[in-house]
């Protein structure tokens, strides 16, 4: 293949259209992953007292949809050779990659720190907010039941809470703590009746292991964002190199 054909704007136009599709799919694994996320593993995010986790989940989530919408618009400034739209192309793939770039930091940095943030504040918002917040009562619940603990380091916690403290009830831990949830089934303690273990190192191991997925995510598509750049820039300008010997009623043919 002769450098004209490798370096030719019909070759680069092809490359281009090709890494618009995997630019497409990259999008919508994102925007999955994201979804994924809200869906499935969002239900104790009222829990956290830092907003780092739902920040990194929206920035994604929208990193994911713009990644669609980009990929089409470049098709679309390929197919029609137009500069203009090409330019707009590559600063909205340098923002992508800005965004997915910093989504992959700051998950890996709050990675390293979620632990020490839960072992300072998980255990004051079981214990002041259970029964008093809405929220924070169903996402206890929730982390509790499906993660078969009970309290934030010990089933012990429970005998200080504000709960027990202002309601009048039989039950010595929340009904979610028990290993067959069933109503006032919290009134024994017994292990044969309860899980024992506490919630907080099995809910940082699990936030753990979904910041490591989100910042390879957020990082990892960097990398196809660079790809991207450098075909756009390229193309752009043998387009105005084209425009050039057009304007002095050269070949283009040539130059394809």
């Amino acid at each position: 293949m002769g450098s004209k054909e490798c370096c030719g704007v019909n070759f680069i136009k092809n490359i281009l259209n090709v890494f618009n599709i995997f630019f497409l799919l990259a999008g919508l694994g994102v925007l999955g992953v994201a979804i994924w996320t809200m869906i499935d593993r969002y239900q104790y995010v009222t829990l956290l007292a830092s907003l780092t986790y739902p920040i990194i989940v929206y920035f994604l989530l929208s990193a994911g949809g713009l990644v669609i919408l980009v990929a089409f618009m470049g098709c679309y400034a390929v197919l029609k050779e137009n500069r203009i739209l090409l330019v707009f192309y590559i600063f909205l793939l340098v923002l992508i990659f800005l965004i997915e770039a910093m989504v992959g930091i700051l998950a890996y940095i709050y990675e390293e720190n979620v632990q020490t943030e839960l072992e300072m504040n998980l255990n004051h918002t079981f214990l002041t907010y259970y029964k008093v917040d809405d929220d924070k009562t169903a996402a206890v619940d929730f982390l509790q039941e499906n993660f078969h603990c009970c309290g934030a380091v010990s089933f012990t916690d429970w005998k200080y809470s504000q709960w027990l403290q202002d309601e009048v009830t039989d039950n010595k831990v929340p009904d979610s703590c028990c290993k067959t949830v069933s109503d006032r089934c919290g009134t024994s303690d017994h292990p044969s009746n309860i899980n024992y273990g506490g919630c907080l190192h099995r809910m940082a191991i699990h936030m753990e292991d979904h910041l490591f997925i989100l910042s390879a995510v957020g990082l990892g598509i960097c990398v196809l964002q660079i790809i991207g750049i450098i075909l756009a820039c390229k193309l752009y300008f043998k387009l105005k190199n084209l425009d050039l010997v057009e304007d002095n009623h050269l070949d283009r043919a040539a130059f394809l």
